[in-house]
């Protein structure tokens, strides 16, 4: 959301006209098209990602290979580092634009979508650092748990299934109280007479 208020913001609101007497459209961060295009790269490469890392999240549990799950964390974890820096140079990059524009009577238009663009740029680093923190907690979660372990199974088609790491892998009965179904062994159950035919 915050990607599309940035660059929605500049698209719509930070082109003006100086004044009337130059009718072209310019960035109103101290006339500067970098400023406007960076801000607006960066909103869209951010909302996209978001788009993509959304549907990856949804699909986690799906994915049954354990490289490919490791793949889709660490790319998480570099893409929310990624953008936290891509947002902190929009930040301080257009703060400084704005700080040095000279506010004409066309410029003052588009001030409070200036203003916008650069406090959801602030915002949006403070979420992509959380988002980069998120993936690494779960990267580190997912080691712990064995989550990506590297032990595969024996390619022979002979090898059979490793047991559970924590026991012998053979259930114990002593913890069952009675089963549920008991034949009885003895030929005449009590109470029961067998019909003579």
């Amino acid at each position: 959301i915050f990607s599309i208020v940035v660059f929605g913001s500049i698209v719509n609101e930070c082109y003006v006209n100086k004044d009337s007497q130059h009718p072209e459209l310019l960035c109103i961060f101290n006339e500067n098209e970098s400023a406007c295009s960076y801000g607006i790269a960066v909103g869209v490469i951010a909302f996209f990602g978001c788009i993509f890392f959304f549907v990856l999240d949804l699909h986690f549990q799906q994915i049954s290979s354990v490289k490919d799950r490791k793949r889709a964390v660490l790319l998480d974890l570099g893409f929310s580092g990624f953008l936290a820096f891509l947002w902190f140079v929009a930040f301080c990059f257009l703060a400084n634009q704005w700080q040095r524009t000279t506010l004409t009577r066309g410029f003052a238009q588009g001030a409070d979508a200036a203003r916008a663009a650069i406090t959801f740029s602030f915002f949006s680093i403070i979420i992509w650092v959380v988002l980069a923190l998120r993936a690494l907690q779960r990267y580190r979660l997912g080691t712990d748990m064995s989550l990506f372990a590297t032990e595969q199974f024996g390619t022979e088609p002979s090898a059979s299934y490793p047991g559970y790491p924590g026991g012998s892998g053979v259930e114990s009965t002593e913890t069952y109280q009675s089963p549920p179904f008991s034949e009885s062994l003895e030929p005449n159950p009590k109470g029961y007479q067998v019909p003579a035919y």
